[in-house]
């Protein structure tokens, strides 16, 4: 899609608007009236301290990293560095790169951080978290007013702000006040679409980079993050960014006003509707503790990119990442369930399996794969940097590896039984052809992480 849409455009670059101009209002109302901005004066003082000093901490004790990421079959090192913070045993994966939670301050965990300036940075941002949850809230209620004028069935936007109305003023809502007039399910669609998870922090001193690539469409100049959607998230889930660039007074009093476009010192996130040719795109200039909100469905049918300044700068981006497969509760548990099919017997203690049935051998060693290549492997390809931090994954870990040892040994159990004379032949090769793709692609992932 890419490549036509820059063959289309051949020379030519497409219009995009900023503040500064006199269509930019009219736009963002009509065409991309789901991005809500929020200026820095707009968020508690006490706040911007905690966090910017988070930040800082943070990049002090040299806890932002590079990751390698893998793009079509080839591995890239980002630009942007980056630590994941959020719930602890989450993660969050993108371009083939599963990120490891550094936990922050949750009641009932037992959390050790390196130094207690990294427990500070991390329950600073649990604070901001909480802040952005309802900030998002809402903004969901305000656009829900905006939209009952236009709207056909008002009653789900009705629900929702109802909702929206009492989360605010109670912080949570019991089952029995819901029940008389607004089905759970909405309750629980929009706490789902705004309780943050995690937060994806990101670091970068555009002057220490040699290259940046430049914005392919509009020619907005350097980009830090190209166009994208932000993946692995809760289904029409509001993303919160706040921004935090290191402005010196140079920067800030760089003129914009002289400027056709946007102003090359200051950072801007760019927004265009997806493989769109027609609408143009908007770049809006992100200060020192300014924050933004992807609402709803904006970040699957737009896509946002981010245009570097000249100073460095973080960002906490707050998202609601689908877990589904993604949570330690999740993978022990998969683990649990290909045990069952491991017995041992209680006079010789000899190993052996319960069921040779394919779909179960199936079940086994896929699961397998799965804690291999989505979790010891990732987690160690890039985890000993967590340890700048806590100690925390370490244990699971160790209890992962120890799960996959059993499975490697259940492994042995599937091959010597399709190996002993007394097996049906057709039995035997029913359990071989389920077994054997299993393998082969265990054998081509080996390969390849071991590659990277």
């Amino acid at each position: 899609q890419k490549k036509k849409l820059l063959e289309e455009l051949g020379e030519n670059r497409l219009p995009y608007v900023t503040p500064a101009d006199a269509d930019f209002h009219q736009l963002w109302k009509t065409k991309y009236s789901k991005l809500i901005f929020g200026k820095s004066d707009t968020v508690p003082e006490e706040l911007h301290q905690m966090v910017q000093e988070g930040f800082l901490t943070l990049r002090k004790h040299d806890c932002f990293f590079q990751d390698l990421v893998r793009i079509k079959g080839k591995d890239f090192v980002t630009p942007v560095s980056r630590i994941l913070i959020g719930n602890p045993g989450c993660t969050y994966k993108y371009l083939n790169t599963r990120l490891f939670t550094v936990p922050w301050p949750t009641e009932g965990y037992d959390l050790n951080y390196c130094s207690p300036q990294i427990q500070d940075a991390c329950q600073a941002l649990i604070r901001l978290n909480d802040y952005l949850h309802i900030e998002a809230v809402k903004a969901l209620q305000g656009q829900n007013l905006f939209e009952t004028k236009e709207t056909k069935d008002t009653t789900v936007i009705d629900r929702e702000q109802n909702f929206a109305t009492s989360l605010m003023e109670k912080g949570s809502v019991s089952k029995d006040q819901s029940s008389c007039c607004v089905p759970e399910d909405d309750y629980i669609s929009l706490k789902n679409r705004t309780s943050y998870n995690l937060t994806l922090l990101n670091y970068m001193d555009p002057l220490q980079m040699l290259y940046l690539k430049q914005e392919p469409y509009f020619g907005m100049g350097s980009m830090a993050v190209s166009w994208h959607h932000d993946e692995n998230l809760v289904e029409r889930s509001t993303v919160a960014v706040y921004s935090y660039s290191c402005e010196g007074s140079a920067v800030e009093e760089s003129n914009e006003q002289k400027l056709k476009g946007r102003d090359p010192a200051v950072w801007h996130v760019g927004l265009k509707v997806a493989w769109d040719i027609e609408t143009p795109g908007l770049a809006i200039p992100l200060h020192q503790g300014d924050f933004y909100l992807m609402l709803d469905d904006l970040n699957m049918t737009h896509q946002h990119c981010v245009l570097a300044g000249f100073s460095p700068r973080f960002s906490s981006t707050h998202r609601v990442a689908d877990c589904s497969r993604g949570t330690l509760e999740y993978i022990f548990g998969q683990c649990e369930l290909a045990l069952q099919n491991l017995q041992t017997d209680s006079d010789s203690k000899a190993l052996s399996l319960k069921s040779l049935e394919t779909a179960v051998v199936k079940q086994v060693e896929e699961i397998h794969n799965e804690v291999e290549f989505e979790w010891l492997r990732q987690f160690w390809f890039q985890g000993k940097r967590y340890l700048k931090c806590t100690d925390w994954w370490l244990k699971p870990m160790a209890k992962l590896e120890e799960f996959w040892r059993k499975m490697e040994i259940m492994t042995s159990l599937v091959l010597s039984e399709v190996g002993k004379e007394e097996q049906i032949e057709e039995q035997r090769n029913e359990t071989i052809s389920c077994f054997l793709p299993v393998l082969t692609e265990r054998q081509r992932l080996r390969k390849e992480w071991t590659a990277r």
